[in-house]
């Protein structure tokens, strides 16, 4: 193990079925943490233990009475988490003026509510039971930036970091230290998806805007969920104790602001 500190933490991480979040879930697992792995695609609305140190459970992070239900069962399992992972994300493709309302708003309801939500009812639960906790939410290097035909997702990112910056603030005095992930381009599902929605947008097939891609990393790749999970794993222990409200760049050099 690289942080035998983290055996035995209670690890909550939302978003877990593939991507990132799956690595995240993985990296702590190797760690002998006990993971609680949350995401819209499981089936099951009730904990359930995969191995000794490995649940799963449905939750839609839009959803407030899932929210409550998921933080009443860890309540009653005595699962309170000592770091919360929240990775669950989802994005369109338009451009600004071509884009359809109810796309803007699902994005927020998920990127920026989702989120805003989790927070508040998961550290509703570590102030409750042992007032210390870690905070690690994925955000990305739009939360920096804008992207053309990212709108909605680029707005969902910049609120991200906003939250991350002020429960950082309001939680310090706390023992709870809140911090941010912000991605570049990382080979996710997500990611593939929006190669061929992006590339319909501006006359491009996927591989040019791989290359593309490609060409915008000073390290000459794009990079794989691994490289953000090593951050999040990072944040969550002891070598991060003296950091709070930054948003770290797993960019490849991509953004460095």
């Amino acid at each position: 193990m690289v942080f035998p500190s983290l055996n035995k933490q209670v690890v909550l991480v939302i978003g877990t079925k593939q991507g990132i979040g799956a690595a995240v879930v993985e990296t702590f697992l190797k760690e002998e943490a006990i993971v609680i792995a949350a995401d819209i695609g499981y089936v099951a609305q009730e904990l359930t233990q995969l191995s000794p140190n490995h649940y799963q459970i449905h939750v839609n992070i839009a959803k407030e009475s899932q929210l409550i239900g998921l933080v009443n069962q860890l309540e009653e399992q005595q699962l309170i988490p000592d770091v919360f992972v929240a990775v669950a994300g989802i994005s369109t493709m338009a451009f600004l003026t071509e884009s359809a309302t109810q796309d803007y708003d699902k994005v927020q309801e998920v990127n920026a509510r989702g989120v805003y939500l989790s927070c508040k009812y998961i550290v509703r639960l570590m102030q409750k039971h042992q007032k210390s906790g870690r905070v690690i939410l994925i955000a990305s290097q739009a939360g920096k930036n804008g992207y053309r035909g990212m709108s909605a997702y680029v707005a969902s990112k910049h609120a991200v970091l906003g939250l991350t910056k002020t429960l950082a603030i309001e939680v310090a005095n706390q023992g709870i230290l809140v911090n941010a992930v912000c991605p570049g381009i990382i080979e996710t599902p997500m990611k593939h998806r929006e190669r061929i929605d992006g590339g319909l947008l501006r006359g491009m097939t996927k591989e040019e805007v791989l290359a593309e891609d490609q060409s915008q990393v000073p390290l000459g790749r794009t990079g794989n969920p691994q490289d953000v999970a090593n951050v999040v794993l990072f944040l969550a222990s002891p070598l991060a104790s003296y950091m709070t409200g930054q948003a770290l760049n797993v960019t490849g050099g991509m953004t460095m602001h």
